[in-house]
């Protein structure tokens, strides 16, 4: 049997990789990768020159059992993304899921992801935190955000830039205009920024200053 190891990749500074994940995609026979040109850069600047497969949200289910079967040949591949860590609102839990289905070995590397350095870094409680990911857009919305403004645990979410502020103001109006936020934006790279503040403080900040780049934002749980 082969086996899967997911690597996770940089959050935006490539001196975040690992001598271990660089060591592992030298030695797979194929690295199964979200997007193969931001990747392609990636394994460029590493000197790898291992094959790739384009393995993403619209193509993944019916690539799974192919894969599977490859590697109950034998194989041995990696599965990566754009960045970050494989499956941490990526591409991934399908695939694990089927290998261990299959009793194929999976070996998941230590590495990045955004929203650990987000929460450490927010100066909320971070021993009991709730990872939510990206929020409904439209269907469950409303739902989601009552249910989660009794929670007296840290909240953690993954947004896009252009719907932050949005996001905010329903903090505001669900949770409170006093509840503690954290903002984290383009982390590990050059413009790199954290703001803090209550609900209303962050968002007539973003208001005043569109943001850019990835985000995470960090609540403080009821009190």
């Amino acid at each position: 049997m082969g086996k899967l190891y997911v690597v996770p990749t940089p959050i935006g500074n490539l001196k975040d990789m690992t001598f271990r994940a660089i060591e592992v995609l030298k030695s797979v026979s194929l690295i199964l990768a979200e997007d193969t040109r931001t990747s392609g850069k990636l394994l460029k600047h590493f000197e790898i020159s291992t094959p790739m497969q384009s393995y993403h949200m619209h193509n993944e289910h019916k690539q799974v059992k192919g894969i599977v079967e490859r590697l109950s040949s034998g194989e041995t591949f990696a599965l990566i993304t754009d960045a970050g860590t494989p499956a941490i609102s990526d591409p991934g839990f399908l695939l694990t899921r089927a290998l261990i289905e299959a009793d194929i070995a999976i070996e998941c590397l230590p590495g990045a992801t955004a929203f650990v350095p987000a929460l450490v870094n927010s100066g909320l409680p971070n021993d009991k935190f709730i990872f939510e990911g990206f929020l409904p857009v439209k269907k469950g919305r409303q739902t989601r955000f009552l249910e989660l403004c009794k929670q007296q645990r840290t909240l953690v979410f993954y947004e896009s830039p252009h719907r932050l502020q949005r996001t905010l103001r329903d903090i505001c109006s669900y949770f409170g205009e006093d509840r503690k936020v954290s903002v984290s934006r383009e982390l590990t790279k050059l413009y790199e920024e954290t703001k803090r503040g209550t609900a209303k403080e962050v968002l007539e900040y973003y208001t005043q200053k569109p943001p850019k780049g990835e985000i995470v934002i960090v609540v403080s749980g009821k009190v």
